[in-house]
């Protein structure tokens, strides 16, 4: 295993903020932190990255115990949430500062960054100053200063979270690239569900510093293991039976139907409950979302526009779903 995170631990004052966690990344795997503010996700990060110091736990890569190294001997290198690059440097100075602590001369250490920027696609703005850049273009300045340093494991900490809507979808697809070209594991802090689930090979769910869940995008999504999990990771139907147990049904695998045959079949609501009203209906381009009264539930249901026959407020429709695995 390449990154291992073996029962890390860490309090302020009374605050447990991460309590006896346990990852392991395999090497070129990008592994998302995913969980709402205060969940300990950022502070996980700043422990790997060496700027906190674990209460107890260890923290290894590629075999090394690097636990107790100082911030700068780690083979790690962070990308911040504010970016952090210097306005009075120009962009390649900023790309370069790094390397004058690993003793790189300075022609050796310009034409490295010439690369680098060539890699981010800024090769033509290496003489502007930080403050010319657009957002997306100083994030990318960031990774390339990150990436120059040649880390093992590279470091974000909610990186794409002050660029707009547009460019944050934009920026995952090039961070994918720039992983998929180095073959690096990264470890990405995010609150953003939406972003946890396009870039990363691993989420590892956290709540109050315990890690919830850990597993691929496809069985987070689709095998919450908690409550917690169903409820943070995408919209749910929860369906409580007469036992207190809980099973679920995602709104976009709902068939509704006008036509009572088309229910017919196994792992459906029975006929009893089978007809509902539609009450609420929104227009969203590519889908349309539904509300409907089924029995003692309330059913929100997602389909693709034009996928499925359109609906409209007062409509009694029939709806089908494939039961999911009870929620503990």
């Amino acid at each position: 295993m390449f990154l291992k995170i073996e029962n890390l631990k860490k309090s302020f004052d009374n605050l447990i903020a991460v309590d006896d966690l346990n990852i392991e990344v395999e090497k070129g795997e990008i592994l998302c932190l995913l969980g709402p503010s205060g969940c300990g996700k950022t502070t996980t990060l700043k422990m790997i990255g060496g700027f906190l110091i674990p209460d107890e736990g260890n923290i290894l890569i590629d075999g090394q115990n690097i636990t107790k190294i100082p911030p700068d001997k780690r083979p790690v290198s962070t990308v911040f949430q504010s970016y952090a690059l210097f306005p009075h440097m120009s962009v390649i100075e900023n790309v370069i500062y790094g390397l004058k602590f690993q003793g790189i001369k300075k022609d050796k250490a310009k034409e490295m960054g010439k690369e680098y920027l060539e890699l981010v696609g800024l090769d033509e703005h290496k003489n502007k100053k930080i403050h010319e850049l657009s957002g997306g273009q100083q994030q990318r300045v960031a990774l390339a200063r990150s990436l120059i340093l040649n880390p093992k494991v590279l470091l974000l900490d909610e990186p794409l979270s002050n660029l707009d809507a547009k460019l944050r979808i934009k920026m995952r697809e090039e961070i994918k690239n720039i992983q998929k070209k180095f073959n690096i594991t990264m470890v990405f802090v995010t609150h953003d569900q939406e972003e946890a689930l396009s870039i990363g090979d691993k989420i590892g769910v956290m709540n109050k510093g315990k890690l919830e869940q850990l597993g691929t995008p496809r069985q987070i999504y689709e095998n919450p293991k908690s409550r917690f999990v169903l409820d943070f990771i995408g919209s749910s139907n929860i369906i409580e039976n007469d036992c207190g147990n809980i099973s679920f049904v995602r709104p976009e695998m709902i068939k509704i139907t006008d036509n009572a045959d088309d229910i017919a079949g196994e792992n459906i609501l029975t006929k009893k409950n089978a007809k509902g009203k539609i009450i609420e209906k929104v227009y969203l381009g590519s889908y349309i979302n539904y509300k409907i009264n089924v029995g003692d539930n309330l059913l929100k249901v997602q389909v693709t526009n034009k996928a499925q026959k359109e609906y409209e407020i007062g409509n009694e429709v029939y709806v089908k779903y494939k039961i999911n695995e009870l929620i503990k």
